[in-house]
């Protein structure tokens, strides 16, 4: 490894941001995080992570006590809103087994292992941002410049890097809204021995998915374990108070299937997180920039922001953050860095690509309305294996960390 001391800034405090500048330093870079909010946190919600989401923890080193947070999440097919099977669910090799954490469990994980080589800087607005070849690459809020070899734009759909590295790329409304929750154990609602708690419902315009975060008492004195649930309709988000839009799901869901009726029963106004579902539209061109002694990268919805169909936002974010830190790990500033900005750009960008043409085809697929539309959606989904209704083929799960 090279004695030169390496400077990255990670722009942005997330899931993917989080891994990145932990791996970073644990590979003898100097990091700091810049963070626009006034504290580091997530959402009370949970994320599903599938078998390459597993490999990049795996090669980022995050992987120890994955076990203890995650919980298998077995197929459970899915069901139209009169409660008839549209696919039934089927057994599948262990192997192919997504998992589902709590985001603060995985959250705190990361905290743990960013180390004593991580600066974090919470407040710090990016407005600008240097790219041009021959200066180091640099970000600044107005008042303070900050340089570093490398700077990685993991701040959202809304990167203020990215605007600089692709500005023709922007955040687009997919056409619906999510609602998710986690209801705590002590107040999830009881349910009988015969009714599973996990399980799809796909009506007209609307999904309900709802899934459990371990074994009811396994949390014991923590509130993160209990059931996790996500509702999505199309339209526009709703302005109202989370109290009248929590009656609003609850008037639209009320003839589903159970448990649908008893976990919206039991979910509190302010369990509620309300998510506008945007896209970006066109994917940016590029994902690296060659600038100075290394350059800027893009990562995870800055770099790919796409429906929450296939549960494989924060997956792909893991991805950049493993293929990104195993690039850069024993480079120096200068031309080997430089050579790792363009190898980034090279190994993401057709694979983002690949996986977000799915991700398109299946959310037009979940978003299908009027009687015609709905038979031939109906129609296809009963003929598919249920792993192809979430995840549309095999391609996330062949992704394996560059050597």
């Amino acid at each position: 490894m090279t004695a030169t001391m390496r400077r990255a800034l990670v722009v942005g405090g997330g899931i993917g941001g989080l891994a990145t500048a932990g791996a970073l330093s644990r590979s003898g870079w100097q990091v700091t995080v810049l963070e626009r909010a006034d504290r580091i946190r997530v959402e009370p919600t949970a994320l599903l992570l599938w078998p390459n989401a597993i490999r990049a923890l795996r090669a980022l080193g995050l992987s120890a006590g994955l076990d203890a947070i995650a919980t298998p999440l077995p197929d459970a097919g899915v069901r139209r809103p009169d409660g008839r099977w549209l696919v039934r669910p089927r057994p599948e090799p262990a192997a192919a087994t997504p998992v589902v954490v709590h985001r603060e469990d995985l959250h705190d994980a990361m905290i743990a292992g960013l180390g004593d080589r991580v600066e974090l800087r919470t407040g710090f607005t990016v407005r600008t941002v240097r790219s041009e070849d021959g200066q180091r690459p640099a970000v600044g809020d107005g008042h303070d410049l900050i340089e570093a070899d490398l700077i990685v734009g993991a701040d959202g759909i809304d990167s203020v890097v990215r605007s600089r590295l692709a500005p023709d790329s922007v955040a687009v409304s997919a056409g619906c809204v999510a609602w998710r929750a986690v209801l705590p154990w002590y107040r999830a609602p009881k349910l009988p021995a015969d009714q599973p708690v996990n399980g799809e419902v796909l009506g007209a315009g609307y999904r309900f998915v709802s899934v459990s975060l371990g074994e009811r008492g396994s949390s014991g004195g923590s509130s993160r374990g209990g059931i996790y649930w996500v509702a999505t309709a199309a339209g526009a988000p709703r302005p109202e108070p989370a109290q009248t839009q929590l009656a609003l799901l609850q008037r639209w869901y009320a003839d589903w299937p159970a448990p649908i009726g008893e976990l919206l029963a039991a979910t509190e106004p302010a369990d509620l997180v309300q998510q506008e579902v945007r896209e970006l539209r066109p994917l940016p061109q590029h994902y690296g920039r060659t600038a100075g002694p290394g350059g800027l990268v893009l990562l995870g919805d800055a770099a790919h922001a796409m429906p929450h169909h296939l549960g494989q936002g924060a997956c792909l974010a893991l991805e950049d953050a493993a293929t990104l830190t195993g690039l850069v790990r024993e480079t120096a500033p200068g031309e080997p860095l430089r050579a790792a900005v363009e190898a980034y750009q090279r190994l993401r960008r057709p694979r983002v690509a690949e996986v977000v043409r799915q991700t398109r085809r299946m959310s037009a697929v979940l978003r299908s309305r009027g009687r015609l539309a709905l038979r031939a959606r109906d129609a296809a989904l009963s003929t598919i294996s249920p792993r192809l209704v979430q995840q549309a083929g095999s391609t996330a799960g062949r992704w394996r960390p560059p050597l």
